[in-house]
């Protein structure tokens, strides 16, 4: 999945319409209420104010809103941007001033889909994903090298612990874990040893390693 980058307004003027298309990251259902809601009050003279916002780590809570439009012209073509993009935890809101022309149904449907990908184009999208957290344990003679050449590698420190030794919590990708053991043991000459944890999800530019 994706989401993203931050929230932004993108403008689309068609047919004397003028489309304006708000996006905003949002957590839950209250979030993306009160994001809309907030758009509706600044835009009270509008036409319509159409709806689209995903939620959940696999995009599970979908929902849209028309505003008055002929029904499935504005905001189902909203939520399909959306859903085809592999965005998630997003919501849009499309306001339209009407320019006098009708657009039709289809001329609809292209609008407002129109604008949201617009709009995901201006502010960007990262791609989310899941990653295992492993624990290495060192010595304080060894730990110091070892957080300095994972910091240099394509590895990601979540956190570093010191006790009687130091762990290192480190986010790798679950095909790579044998790799990162590998590496582990050439960057240490197999003094260090580590456990698997449970995972977090991370932010990244989309095809990044």
């Amino acid at each position: 999945m994706r989401t993203i980058r931050h929230g932004g307004e993108y403008e689309l003027l068609i047919k004397k319409s003028r489309f304006v298309c708000a996006l905003q990251r949002v957590g839950d259902e209250d979030a993306a209420r009160r994001f809309i809601a907030e758009r509706r009050r600044m835009h009270w003279g509008a036409a319509h104010n159409c709806t689209a916002y995903v939620l959940g780590a696999e995009g599970e809570v979908q929902r849209s809103g028309d505003d008055g439009e002929p029904s499935g012209t504005a905001g189902v073509p909203m939520l399909e941007v959306l859903r085809h993009r592999g965005i998630t935890d997003t919501a849009a809101v499309v306001t339209r001033y009407f320019g006098g022309v009708k657009l039709g149904a289809g001329g609809l449907i292209r609008a407002y889909g129109n604008a949201v990908a617009a709009a995901l184009d201006d502010v960007g999208e990262l791609e989310r994903r899941t990653l295992r957290i492993v624990t290495v344990g060192a010595d304080y003679l060894l730990a110091g090298k070892l957080e300095s050449d994972l910091r240099e590698s394509a590895y990601r420190v979540r956190d570093v612990r010191y006790g009687a030794d130091v762990a290192i919590d480190v986010a790798v990708a679950e095909h790579a874990l044998d790799g990162f053991g590998d590496w582990l043991a050439e960057a240490t000459g197999g003094k260090a040893e580590y456990g698997l944890g449970g995972s977090t999800t991370i932010e990244v530019e989309p095809g990044a390693e």
